[in-house]
């Protein structure tokens, strides 16, 4: 205790050197705390201010529209002016563009992300793609419809809804890619490894371990591609048109939820007006639910 003690009186006052850097160390701990405090009240302002407007969004087309969504909506094909009707052929036209697009889509997507993750590790290729991917990603929906328009459309000479399911595909392509190749690359290389071990090709550890290791991945990223191509007006106004009437002719005019709403939304008539609510209320709907489930089966992972 002497010699302790000693040491401590020559290394001058008591509070000239471990509390000045204990009274330091408490301020650089209390500035931090209030940076803390500051992100965290930034962060939750940008979220609250987020779902604000999605609140509001939702809240006005329940409010414009939720009286329309009746049984009728669902029964009877868009009606003339100063009639009843419905949305059904809209409705069914959509569902088969879409169900058409995500069949074309999904199996291309798989397979390029397929190839980016497991046998892209080397040389140009897969980068140049993934960029490549990226620039599609982010391309503005009417770009992918003139593309259509110009190499499909104009060659066959009329509008359909082929051409409007090709718009949707390559719409897909990149979504499932991403999502595809973010999944795979996460799966252990000790699961691959263990696979080529006991003998097994790559094609099969692909099959029977990568793809099961991140199958609610990519089915979260199918979801999500099929979110973002329900409501895309740009590519079907130059691709599929639209149909006054019902039909499941894939090689003529196809009537869809989104081109519907925008004419009925730009025109006179009030009644042509509350189908639009009406349906910009339902793919709103439908969209949000399939993002919902989507973000619920990859957090359930």
């Amino acid at each position: 205790m002497t010699n302790i003690h000693v040491k401590y009186m020559i290394s001058g006052p008591a509070s000239s050197g471990p509390v000045s850097k204990l009274q330091e160390s408490n301020s650089v701990y209390v500035r931090r705390q209030w940076m803390y405090k500051l992100m965290l009240a930034l962060s939750m302002a940008t979220l609250l201010f987020g779902l604000f407007w999605l609140g509001w969004i939702v809240f006005t087309l329940l409010v414009k529209g939720g009286s329309a969504l009746t049984l009728a909506l669902f029964t009877d094909i868009t009606p003339p002016p100063g009639q009843a009707g419905g949305l059904l052929n809209a409705i069914a036209g959509s569902m088969a563009m879409v169900t058409v697009g995500t069949l074309i889509g999904t199996p291309v997507g798989i397979l390029a992300g397929t190839y980016l993750a497991e046998y892209g590790q080397r040389g140009w290729l897969a980068p140049a793609t993934r960029f490549l991917n990226d620039v599609l990603l982010s391309a503005p929906s009417i770009v992918v419809g003139l593309f259509i328009y110009a190499i499909y459309v104009y060659n066959v000479g009329h509008y359909s809804g082929w051409a409007g399911s090709f718009a949707l595909a390559i719409l897909v392509i990149p979504v499932v890619v991403r999502t595809t190749d973010s999944m795979l690359m996460l799966v252990p290389n000790g699961l691959r490894e263990a696979c080529f071990a006991i003998g097994c090709p790559k094609w099969r550890m692909i099959v029977m371990v990568s793809y099961r290791a991140a199958r609610s991945g990519i089915m979260t990223g199918v979801l999500l591609a099929v979110a973002r191509v329900s409501g895309e007006t740009a590519p079907l106004l130059f691709t599929a048109l639209s149909n006054q009437f019902m039909s499941w002719n894939m090689n003529g005019p196809l009537a869809n939820l989104p081109v519907v709403i925008f004419q009925f939304a730009a025109s006179p008539f009030k009644d042509w007006n509350t189908l639009a609510w009406a349906g910009a209320t339902l793919i709103t709907l439908a969209v949000l639910t399939l993002n919902i489930v989507a973000r619920s089966m990859f957090r359930k992972q």
